[in-house]
């Protein structure tokens, strides 16, 4: 099978799945908006977005979906199954219609618009994502003050689904800091090698930079 990714969000987090798992995947990065590259990846998703797990005369699109496979496949828990499934899913319904869509919101405006010029930051969509992002940390913060991870006692796809947006957050600026738990909670994600650096070793070209942030190439 070969995961087709960039290094956007949803594609970072199915290489980081597949990495953390050792899949048995090849690894390749596409451009399906570049011009010219639309016919070539439609047939594979007809959105053409990306990440794409490409098999035998099919292909599978969406990163949940992509977890899913990849985990099963691995006979892996970390897509949880039996008794525990439920509450996984409780947190990837929550985490993407709450958590995680109040983190798009604001990296889409600080960072996304920003990287490829296509818009000024709308200060109220930031606010708007700020005051969702507070409301939604706050739960997720009475959570982990209680639990290491969101499904029992170790790491699942729930973890990594709702951290989506978080390697981003230094042009995103979300006020991390303000909730102990979730801060503790992601610094522990962050010391699995395959979620800090799902790219390690392959052939990713950078993101371009978004102007000002501390990764933005200076000037001589």
């Amino acid at each position: 099978m070969k995961l087709l990714f960039s290094r956007n969000p949803n594609p970072r987090l199915a290489v980081a799945v597949a990495r953390y798992l050792n899949a048995k995947v090849e690894f390749e990065f596409a451009s399906p908006f570049a011009p010219g590259q639309a016919e070539r990846y439609r047939p594979l998703n007809p959105n053409l977005s990306l990440p794409i797990l490409v098999g035998s005369g099919n292909s599978l699109w969406e990163a949940d979906a992509i977890a899913c496979r990849l985990s099963r496949d691995a006979h892996s828990d970390l897509w949880r199954t039996g008794d525990d499934e439920p509450e996984m899913i409780r947190w990837l319904s929550w985490g993407k219609e709450n958590f995680a869509r109040a983190c798009d919101v604001v990296h889409f405006e600080r960072g996304t618009k920003q990287r490829y010029g296509i818009g000024p930051i709308d200060q109220h969509r930031v606010e708007e994502g700020l005051r969702d992002f507070r409301t939604a940390a706050a739960t997720l913060e009475d959570a982990l003050s209680e639990r290491d991870w969101l499904v029992e006692n170790s790491v699942s796809y729930a973890d990594f689904r709702m951290a989506t947006f978080l390697p981003f957050n230094d042009v995103a600026r979300l006020p991390l800091g303000d909730y102990p738990s979730v801060s503790r909670w992601y610094r522990q994600l962050e010391e699995i090698d395959a979620w800090r650096n799902p790219f390690k070793g392959l052939d990713a070209p950078e993101l371009p930079p978004v102007p000002g942030s501390p990764h933005e190439p200076r000037s001589e």
